[in-house]
């Protein structure tokens, strides 16, 4: 029997094929390292799980507005001057929100500029939604104004940007940032902003998100989640923000296609946003630790660009890829042989390259880094 088109011409996430491979070998009772997920190695806060806690004693438990709680949208406003709650939608994490972005801008043979490297979802989504996703090089992990300009084309719908960047750790400068925002005004084109990982930005920077640059609101979707920077992964709430002609159009979307996100975890992510810096600027400040130690230690093995947002290293490897061995190899190599898990570049769009989570308890990533460099 013959599937869809659509499915048969994406590929599955690299990085859900290498946890598969990873669990197989713990199954097979081999002691692995995990420095290849996205995910922190923190607890939940106890304020959010009571929160949550208490929306479930408090019998939250039934279908809710599609687009999210009145409470939320509007806490959430509060992020973006001049915005309300028509101006928010709730979603099942951040990546949610961008499938029904692209499902929302795209027609058929309608242009996303993608950068590379580039979080593996990201071309794929394009293609589920009849797009097509055009990819344009970085140089030193930054935005190649110059190979934007040219890539644009009459077909471009929208310039797609990731900062702080996932794999590469990059932060955009606020001149790069408002250049960008320059050429989608020039082009008439929507800029889709993901910023899952505001949170984290180190060296005494502060996030700034292209929503400072009032003129190319009406054209921007900025997607974030309360994944990273809240210990909430699990709970799957992510939104995103923009002009209310747009978010009324997601949500008419999101109405056939998952309804509601969870009523009690909204709840836990109102509980979130009563955190102050306080309780949450201990974790930025454990990863830029965790950051500057595996950064030495991976630097002087390979040429890698220091990362200051996110939590993750990009080195290039290549000098150790003998004939035809690409990066995926040597990743797999690692993994079955040293039993310490990282994601090839070819999944993120850039060879020769692999990603490492330094987000793990010190001692494993101090193991982990020890494993790679001996498996050289």
């Amino acid at each position: 029997m013959k599937l869809a088109d659509r499915v048969n011409h994406i590929e599955e996430s690299g990085t859900v094929q290498f946890t598969l491979l990873l669990q197989q070998l713990r199954r097979d009772g081999r002691d692995v390292i995990d420095l290849a997920v996205g995910e922190p190695p923190y607890d939940t806060p106890a304020g959010i799980i009571e929160g949550t806690r208490q929306a479930l004693e408090d019998g939250q438990t039934k279908y809710g507005a599609v687009g999210g709680l009145t409470e939320l949208k509007s806490r959430l406003a509060e992020q973006f001057e001049g915005y309300d709650e028509d101006n928010i939608l709730i979603s099942n994490g951040s990546k949610q929100s961008l499938y029904t972005i692209f499902q929302t801008l795209c027609n058929p043979g309608d242009e996303v500029i993608i950068l590379r490297p580039y979080w593996v979802s990201f071309p794929e989504q394009i293609k589920l939604a009849g797009g097509r996703p055009v990819i344009v090089r970085s140089r030193n992990h930054q935005p190649d104004l110059d190979e934007i300009q040219q890539t644009i084309s009459a077909k471009t719908r929208a310039i797609l940007i990731n900062s702080p960047n996932n794999p590469t750790g990059a932060v955009y400068p606020s001149a790069v940032l408002e250049e960008i925002a320059a050429l989608a005004l020039k082009h008439n084109l929507f800029i889709v902003s993901d910023e899952a990982y505001s949170a984290y930005v180190y060296d005494g920077l502060q996030f700034k998100s292209i929503f400072a640059y009032e003129d190319i609101r009406q054209q921007l979707i900025v997607t974030r989640s309360f994944s990273k920077g809240h210990q909430m992964t699990g709970f799957r709430v992510g939104f995103a923000a923009a002009a209310p002609e747009v978010i009324a159009a997601l949500n008419k979307l999101q109405s056939h296609l998952t309804g509601n996100v969870c009523t009690f975890a909204q709840y836990g992510a109102l509980a979130a946003l009563d955190l102050s810096a306080d309780d949450l600027n201990p974790y930025r400040k454990d990863l830029e630790s965790k950051r500057d130690y595996a950064y030495r230690a991976i630097s002087a093995v390979f040429d890698c660009i220091k990362p200051r947002g996110a939590f993750y290293l990009f080195p290039d490897v290549a000098d150790y890829l003998k004939g035809e061995m690409t990066s995926a190899d040597f990743a797999r190599r690692l993994l079955k042989e040293k039993g310490v898990a990282v994601v090839p570049g070819e999944e993120f769009g850039t060879a020769g390259h692999i990603r490492i989570s330094y987000a793990v308890p010190e001692n494993q990533l101090a193991s982990g880094i020890e494993r790679i460099i001996e498996g050289l």
